[in-house]
């Protein structure tokens, strides 16, 4: 995906923070990134919180019930349509090895392989790290993971990392959104950094 998309895609997420919608958005965005869309929900995420930093693990628990149903989504998505009668991929599951930045036949087969080596560590990293979470989430339902294991992984992960960008924000408050306001380009670009560079690790690394 070119850094000029990344960016309005970008851009259309942060713009949610400055509606009514900014929370049922949060929600949805969280969901759908667990399965299929390219941008993080800690971009608004923090936008909220920094907006109301007193609401900051309200909103930290919104992003991570959306992430975790989301990625339940995704597991489903791998069990029940990524493979037609003849097992071969059907033609929505060749949507996103068309249009999914980092969602390749290398890079899929190898989760598959992490998946039996140790299921928990798989997931646990992905909703953790900048890697695109979706790829393991569709992955572990194409494997039959345990699906107990995998929520479980997945409410610690995803709760993790909300929850601490959450609680940076509402420990440091005013503050913190003074930093934000002042480096805000300059945070941007180094996200938008960030975000590519998963979509590299999950190309290369793999």
């Amino acid at each position: 995906m070119k850094t000029n998309l990344i960016r309005r895609l970008y851009d259309w997420v942060l713009h949610w923070a400055y509606t009514p919608y900014g929370v049922p958005a949060l929600f949805l965005l969280a969901f759908a990134e667990s399965s299929f869309f390219p941008i993080p929900p800690d971009v608004l995420l923090i936008a909220l919180a920094v907006s109301i930093p007193k609401r900051s693990f309200k909103f930290a628990f919104i992003c991570t019930l959306g992430s975790v149903l989301g990625g339940l989504f995704g597991y489903l998505i791998g069990y029940k349509v990524w493979y037609n009668s003849q097992q071969e991929f059907t033609s929505f599951a060749m949507l996103f090895f068309d249009y999914i930045p980092g969602f390749t036949t290398q890079v899929f087969n190898k989760v598959i392989t992490m998946y039996n080596d140790n299921a928990f560590i798989a997931v646990f990293t992905a909703g953790f790290t900048p890697i695109p979470y979706k790829v393991f989430t569709i992955s572990a339902g194409v494997s039959k993971m345990d699906i107990l294991t995998f929520t479980l992984a997945s409410v610690i992960s995803r709760g993790l990392r909300f929850f601490l960008l959450a609680a940076i924000i509402y420990k440091f408050g005013a503050t913190i959104t003074s930093w934000i306001d002042k480096y805000f380009n300059k945070l941007a670009i180094l996200f938008t950094i960030l975000l590519i560079a998963g979509f590299v690790v999950i190309k290369f690394a793999f």
